[in-house]
């Protein structure tokens, strides 16, 4: 979803409303839909998309999804049909036609896709305590990925890295694998399904 042309660039910036500076997570989950890694998606999702993703952790296309990928802002002023400037510490992230505004149910959405509305988990807290009041979605035009201080690969550069003839299993996980996780991956590249 990078927008290389400058002309369309700029074009797309013209027609920009207002400016949203990404958080953190925000500019994490537009890198991710630029490169591909939320492939299918073309931009943030919709609220349509992201009530069935809390309610059946799949799209209304039936496309799995175990969480929703939204947009948050308490910005009162963005509307439905604007388009807005995503920036991120000084750089220009790219642009969102936003389709859908809406104010989520976060207990709802906290319980459906986490199994708890407990603050004691640490999703959960981030949904009540760091995430904006309203969600955004719409179309995602990117111009740059965020500086990072570390290197990130595209999922096309992480294919090119794997074996040719090989399945490969997938796993990440924000500590080390314990047993459990290692069962189910190598249970997964075993299985015929």
């Amino acid at each position: 979803l990078i927008i290389r042309d400058e002309k369309i660039k700029s074009e797309l910036i013209s027609k920009t409303s207002i400016k949203h500076e990404c958080s953190e997570r925000n500019a994490c989950d537009v890198e991710l839909l630029m490169i591909g890694a939320f492939s299918p998606l073309e931009g943030f999702m919709d609220e349509k998309n992201y009530i069935s993703v809390v309610k059946n952790h799949r799209d209304s296309e039936g496309l799995l999804f175990g969480l929703p990928i939204v947009l948050d802002t308490n910005n009162e002023k963005i509307e439905e049909g604007e388009t807005v400037l995503l920036t991120y510490k000084k750089q220009t992230l790219g642009v969102l036609e936003v389709n859908s505004k809406w104010e989520p149910d976060k207990s709802s959405e906290a319980k459906a896709c986490y199994g708890t509305s407990s603050l004691d988990h640490p999703a959960v807290k981030m949904i009540f305590n760091e995430r904006g009041r309203f969600y955004l979605g719409g179309k995602i035009y990117g111009f740059e990925l965020p500086i990072r201080e570390f290197q990130c690969r595209t999922p096309r550069e992480v294919r090119s890295l794997l074996p040719a003839n090989f399945d490969v299993v997938a796993f990440q996980c924000r500590n080390p694998i314990h047993r459990a996780h290692y069962e189910l991956f190598t249970n997964a590249l075993k299985s015929d399904n």
